[in-house]
């Protein structure tokens, strides 16, 4: 793994910055008080931000527009924080705990926490369709970012892992079984954040192929290092419940492959990043690189 520039530190607390301030802007202000207060709560203060970061390193790559990106980042952010929210309910996976504090239906109860969830998943398209007063956002980039978006959350994504996910707990999957669902239910928003900052430039074609390899690579590394983070850490440096998903007898690449050929997993799927991005034909790719090695490290 390669050492992060002495320049990646400062750009994550830049643009986390700026993520932070828009989401705050953007999030809950003009809602019903109640509603507005648990959609705040689900997504302002907490979470790595990877994918909005992975936004906005993609369009810095391709010198793409910022101000586009910056939406389809937060938007990203929205998506990934409504799925959370539905996913810790009752009805899902039951948790009572998200980012160190309780989580939304805990806090605000079964109802407002459906509903946080909705409006989340709705603003993060309202988000990419700015007016011209607003924002001078090409529309077709706005229909590409937002199509992106919907399949990558949609039955053919996030939704869809989910349902396999929820009808897999206690069934041995293959292990093409199982990464067909992590790269569904939490690889194609990371792989799309990646092909969305992307889509905020003039890319070529085979710039976005690499890209689209890159960001399939990262997205199922992060579902590894999850796994094994599962029955490595506990819940205070999780954030979340530790030991979850053995505890529901749920599929996980270690309980398929063991502690040892996982982690030896995430390592080859690094580097499958890194000779995409290798292959991508852009300058200016140590960002990208630094996020991936970010993702891997969490569990060495």
């Amino acid at each position: 793994m390669s050492n992060p520039s002495s320049d990646f530190p400062h750009w994550i607390q830049q643009q986390l910055g700026r993520v932070e301030q828009a989401l705050s802007d953007w999030v809950g202000r003009d809602a019903p008080h109640a509603l507005g207060e648990a959609m705040r709560y689900a997504v302002l203060d907490g979470g790595k931000r990877l994918r909005p970061l992975l936004v906005l390193a993609a369009c810095e790559a391709t010198d793409g527009l910022q101000s586009a990106a910056l939406r389809a980042a937060c938007s990203v952010e929205l998506i990934h924080a409504y799925s959370l929210v539905h996913d810790d309910m009752p009805c899902m996976d039951n948790d009572v705990l998200r980012r160190g504090k309780p989580t939304v239906h805990v806090a605000y109860g079964e109802a407002s926490a459906l509903l946080a969830g909705d409006a989340l998943q709705a603003l993060a398209f309202e988000l990419l369709t700015p007016d011209a007063s607003e924002e001078d956002i090409p529309s077709a980039m706005q229909a590409t970012l937002c199509r992106l978006l919907a399949r990558a959350a949609g039955s053919h994504g996030m939704a869809g892992g989910q349902a396999i996910d929820l009808a897999s707990v206690g069934v041995a999957l293959t292990r093409p079984e199982l990464q067909r669902m992590h790269a569904l239910k939490t690889g194609a928003l990371l792989q799309a954040s990646v092909v969305m900052g992307a889509a905020c430039s003039n890319a070529s074609s085979a710039t976005h192929t690499a890209l689209q390899q890159y960001g399939a690579a990262i997205g199922l590394a992060f579902q590894v290092v999850d796994d094994i983070l599962d029955v490595t850490a506990d819940s205070q440096t999780l954030g979340k419940t530790a030991g979850k998903d053995a505890a529901n007898d749920k599929p996980t690449y270690v309980s398929l492959l063991g502690l040892d050929a996982s982690r030896a997993y995430a390592r080859q799927l690094h580097e499958e990043a890194v000779q995409a991005l290798q292959a991508s034909g852009l300058e200016r790719t140590d960002t990208l690189r630094a996020l991936a090695d970010l993702v891997i490290e969490r569990a060495f």
